[in-house]
């Protein structure tokens, strides 16, 4: 029987099942079956039927024989997702130094702040670097650029571990957060634009020598 998972008020079974994907409950490879979901969730198996199949479109599933699991990433994939998301995360950042609230250049900051407190934790800390990225998505105040990047960070939670985990990620990722943050503080868009890059840059760098040593996305 599956472990039953806590379910938020309000949320859909879609939602339900990306967030299991995206917390690594179900990794690259797992099988999904509709009564263990919906044993897990608490919800019937029609709403849970329809979830699978808008994940299966969205390319998040993919078959094996009748089965449906998680999908995974290849090397060429992995690039031509980082590629899409460097460009858009650095005009996310770009016209957050030109968009940006005082207020919500005061929120990143402190969300640095606060994730040093997660050094030493990689799961948390990826948590956390998701929530600092959307943040930076927000403050660009483009509802359509908001949108394709939420389309990206899905694909993103098809790699099986995060790049914080490698020794000494976590510090240089923080360190890098910072410089985002005071270039769109700076209003500096073009510097922001670039920082965002160059860290996502790095990110991938770390990824592919991962990939190297252990063949997983």
């Amino acid at each position: 029987m599956a472990q039953k998972t806590h379910v938020e008020p309000n949320k859909d079974a879609y939602a339900l099942i990306l967030d299991a994907i995206d917390q690594g409950i179900y990794r690259p490879g797992d099988r999904l079956v509709e009564s263990e979901l919906a044993d897990r969730f608490g919800v019937s198996r029609t709403p849970i039927r329809e979830a699978l199949q808008r994940l299966e479109t969205q390319s998040l599933l993919t078959r094996d024989g009748r089965s449906l699991i998680v999908a995974s990433l290849d090397h060429a994939q992995m690039a031509e997702l980082y590629a899409v998301r460097q460009e858009l995360e650095g005009l996310a950042a770009k016209l957050a130094a030109q968009h940006a609230a005082a207020e919500e250049v005061q929120v990143l900051r402190d969300m640095v702040e606060a994730d040093r407190a997660l050094l030493g934790d990689p799961q948390a800390l990826a948590r956390a670097n998701r929530r600092f990225h959307h943040q930076i998505h927000l403050a660009s105040h483009n509802r359509f650029l908001v949108q394709q990047l939420d389309l990206v960070y899905r694909s993103m939670a098809l790699m099986a571990r995060t790049s914080l985990a490698a020794q000494g990620r976590g510090e240089k990722a923080l360190a890098e957060h910072a410089d985002i943050v005071e270039a769109i503080a700076a209003r500096d868009g073009d510097r922001a634009a670039r920082a965002l890059r160059d860290h996502l840059s790095t990110a991938f760098v770390v990824r592919l020598k991962e990939v190297a040593q252990t063949g997983k996305a």
